[in-house]
This record gives structure tokens, C-alpha cells and sequence, in this order.
């Protein structure tokens, strides 16, 4: 028998005791949580796009009949069908032949309903599918699947309306505590999930959600610790930038590089790593960043200061500037300079005791204590939402001739040249008042 397939065996699999994904071949996997939960799931790749389907707890899934399992899946894949639509479909088959099978009347059709309920595994598996396109983050659904699959392991082979508050409070107990903020996403988790399935009439009213809180979990576990004080990144002061910016525009390698645009345009790590050249205006001075990459989810216009364009310059003759390719290309083809790229030129420079990230907070620092930008403009500069819904409903502009002038200001800062030059500038972008000639 070709290894590819049947890897594990009955003795490996009671044994296993690492936390993490043990492979079986074809798709099948033994996956063993931190807390010693064994489960099987079976994963594929369609379209770019990675699906998983629960086949159900070792303690109620032998290792043959998960293999069964996981060869039904495979050949629903070579026939060009979904095997998760394929169980869904068989489960809402059987559910309406035992409705057609049940009498009418008392406890008989009650009991029939209840053994109709879909698993909470099976119905969790459809709810991350139906709302994984809204979602911001393309990982999102793979977060949703680990948390509930890893710490709510107990709950996924029980049907949604059997499930109890002693049930979810069981299986949040041996986290609730050691890791608390992971701990509150699955209870919340499984309390949307749970909302969801009353919604599709899978859960009769009146019902009180299990995995609710308030009035509920609040007596059954303890109250969750108070948030430990957010750690801001370490930033340079920016007293030092200047002197730290000169050493580091010797550096000529890209990583250098990627991280003197960083600083100059004050953007996040990803921003600038998984910059391409089509966003890039060289005329107009202009780096355009889609929204779908902002953090904000808004797209971002960034005015290059000279030298930063002429970073872009220097890097353009050292890589190919397809539009469609990265900036700060990886070694692998078609993949964006590795996210720890510049944090090692930190180090290199005995500079690991900042972050890149905290640089943003130096280039604020410095234009809260030492110019007299408008606070508004800074944050715009920094991609934050400025004022609530109705000032930003009728305030559309990016204030982009204004940021021009603050970035050059940094700019000037970090060369150590004196910015005093710029107050006309900055007077001159103001906007005209209304019927001035």
C-alpha cells in the first residue's frame, strides 16, 4: 500500500500526545488540542481556497471509520462535488424522512424533532461558510474553526438544542483562566453559533442561550480578570531619529530600504511589504493603497516625499517593476519581503529594543510636541478615523495637499534640515475661503 495514504496507525493514534495536526494522508488528520482532545477532520483545497469538514471525536470515530469517511469525501472531490454540501444535503434528507415517518401528537413527534436537530459541529461548519465572504480577513473562518474545534471539541457531535450551560461552562473551564482572551472569543462564538441555529429553527422558543453570559455563565464561572494595561511597540525617541535614520540609509539592502520608506511615509509593516508597483504614481509623488489592504478597510493615498521617491527609484533598478509585482520582493517568486525582514535590521543595528510599528509612534510624538500640524491631519496621516460617523459624512476629503506638507516636514526632520522653510508651504495649502478671488 502506497505510504501516501494510511500513515498513522491504531497504536499511534491512542498514544500521540503532541498538540497539532498528525496526518494520515489524503486529506484525513488526527487533530490533538492543547487540552488532549482528539478529533478527526478532513481538509482539501478547491479554488485557492482551504475547506475543513469535522468527522467526528476519536472517542466516538474509530481510525477505519474515519478513513471510510475520509475516502466518501474523496470521491465526492474527484466528482466534482463539495462534501460538506454533500453531508448537509443527506442530513435535511433523513431530517424530512423522519418528520414524514413521525405521527402526529405528543411526545413521539418531540422526540422525533430533537433527534432531527443538526450537530453543533455541522451547523458551526455552515454558519463560518455562509458569512466567510463578509468577513475582513481571509483567516478569520480559519480562527473561527481552530478556537471551536480545538476548545469546544465536547460540543461539536451534540445537537444544538440539547446543548446546556453546564456543557459550555465545561468546556470554557480549562482555559477560562490560563487563557482568558481566547477563553471569551469561543464563548462568544459559541453563542452566535447557537443564536444562529434558533434563527434557522433548529431550537424551539422560548430558550435561553447557554453560552450567554449575563444571567447565565456569570454564576457558573469567574469573573474574567480586567484587561492587563495594553503594552504599546517600543518606540525610538524621536529625539534619536535623526542620528538612527542616518545610519540606516547606509544600509542599502531592500530590507533597509522597505524600512526607511516605512519610516518616511509612516505606514504599517504589511502596507509597505505587500506594496506593488502599480500602486505607485512616480509623476504625481502619489502612493495609492487599496482598502482591502488598510486596516481601516479605507483606501489610503500617501504623498512621497523626494526621498522617498527616491527609495522608490533605487529599489526599481533592482528588481522587475511589474505592475502587478512587489516592491519589496521575497526570494520566493511572487511572495512580498519576509514580516520579520525589518525588524532584523533593528537588530543588526542594535536597535532590537524598538519595534517597527512603535516608528509611527515617533514620527506622532514628534508632530504632537514639536510642529504645529493640526491633530487631524496627523491622524490622517496615520490612516486613523478622525471624528465620529457624521463628521466623516461631511468631512470626504483626505487633506492630501496639507499631509504633502507634513511629510516633507518629517522628511526635513529626519535629514536634519531645518523645517522652518515650510511654514509658507503649509500657509499656501490651506484651502481657499469661499468666494476669495
Amino acid at each position: 500500500m502506497s505510504r501516501s495514504l494510511h500513515k498513522l496507525s491504531a497504536r499511534r493514534v491512542e498514544t500521540v500526545s503532541t498538540p497539532g495536526w498528525h496526518s494520515d494522508g489524503g486529506g484525513l488528520y488526527l487533530r490533538l488540542g492543547k487540552d488532549g482532545s482528539k478529533r478527526w477532520t478532513f481538509a482539501w483545497e478547491r479554488d485557492k481556497r482551504r475547506r475543513e469538514m469535522g468527522l467526528g471525536a476519536f472517542a466516538n470515530v474509530s481510525l477505519a471509520m474515519a478513513r471510510e469517511r475520509a475516502a466518501v469525501a474523496r470521491a465526492q472531490l474527484a466528482d466534482g462535488l463539495d462534501p460538506i454540501e454533500e453531508r448537509r444535503a443527506a442530513e435535511e434528507a433523513e431530517r424530512a424522512s423522519r418528520s414524514a415517518d413521525t405521527p402526529t401528537g405528543g411526545g413521539e413527534s418531540k422526540q422525533a424533532g430533537e433527534q432531527a436537530s443538526p450537530h453543533f459541529g455541522v451547523f458551526a461548519d455552515k454558519y463560518i461558510d455562509t458569512h466567510a465572504d463578509g468577513w475582513k480577513s481571509s483567516k478569520h473562518h480559519k480562527q473561527w474553526r481552530a478556537t471551536l474545534w480545538t476548545h469546544a471539541a465536547a460540543l461539536l457531535e451534540m445537537p444544538v438544542d440539547t446543548i446546556t450551560a453546564e456543557d459550555v461552562a465545561s468546556v470554557l473551564r480549562p482555559i477560562w483562566r490560563k487563557i482568558p482572551e481566547t477563553a471569551g472569543r469561543v464563548r462568544g462564538r459559541i453563542e452566535i453559533i447557537l443564536d444562529a441555529a434558533k434563527a434557522s429553527k433548529h431550537i424551539a422558543s422560548p430558550w435561553e442561550n447557554p453560552a450567554r453570559w449575563k444571567g447565565n455563565l456569570v454564576h457558573m464561572l469567574p469573573r474574567p480578570r480586567r484587561k492587563a494595561q495594553v503594552k504599546h511597540h517600543a518606540a525610538i525617541p524621536y529625539e534619536q531619529m535623526p542620528d538612527f535614520f542616518a545610519s540606516l540609509r547606509r544600509r542599502a539592502a531592500p530590507a533597509g530600504r522597505a524600512l526607511a520608506l516605512t519610516i518616511l511615509c509612516a505606514t504599517r509593516t504589511n502596507e509597505t511589504l505587500r506594496m506593488t508597483w502599480s500602486e505607485v504614481d512616480f509623476d504625481a509623488g502619489v502612493w495609492t493603497i487599496p482598502g482591502v489592504r488598510m486596516k481601516m478597510g479605507i483606501e489610503h493615498r500617501v504623498p512621497l516625499s523626494p526621498l522617498a521617491l527616491q527609495i522608490l527609484q533605487e529599489q526599481a533598478r533592482t528588481s522587475n517593476r511589474r505592475p502587478d509585482g512587489y516592491v519589496f520582493a521575497g526570494q520566493k517568486p511572487g511572495t512580498p519581503l519576509s514580516g520579520m525582514a525589518m525588524l532584523m535590521v533593528l537588530r543588526r543595528m542594535n536597535m532590537g529594543q524598538y519595534t517597527v510599528h512603535g516608528m509611527r509612534s515617533s514620527f506622532r510624538d514628534y508632530m504632537g510636541d514639536m510642529t504645529g500640524h493640526p491633530e487631524t491631519i496627523v491622524e490622517q496621516a496615520l490612516a486613523h478615523q478622525v471624528g465620529d460617523e457624521t463628521v466623516r459624512a461631511y468631512r470626504r476629503g483626505d487633506a492630501f495637499l496639507k499631509r504633502r506638507v507634513l511629510m516633507r516636514d518629517w522628511e526635513c526632520y529626519l535629514l536634519g534640515h531645518d523645517s522652518q522653510m515650510l511654514a509658507k508651504a503649509v500657509e499656501d495649502a490651506q484651502p481657499p475661503m469661499e468666494g476669495a478671488a
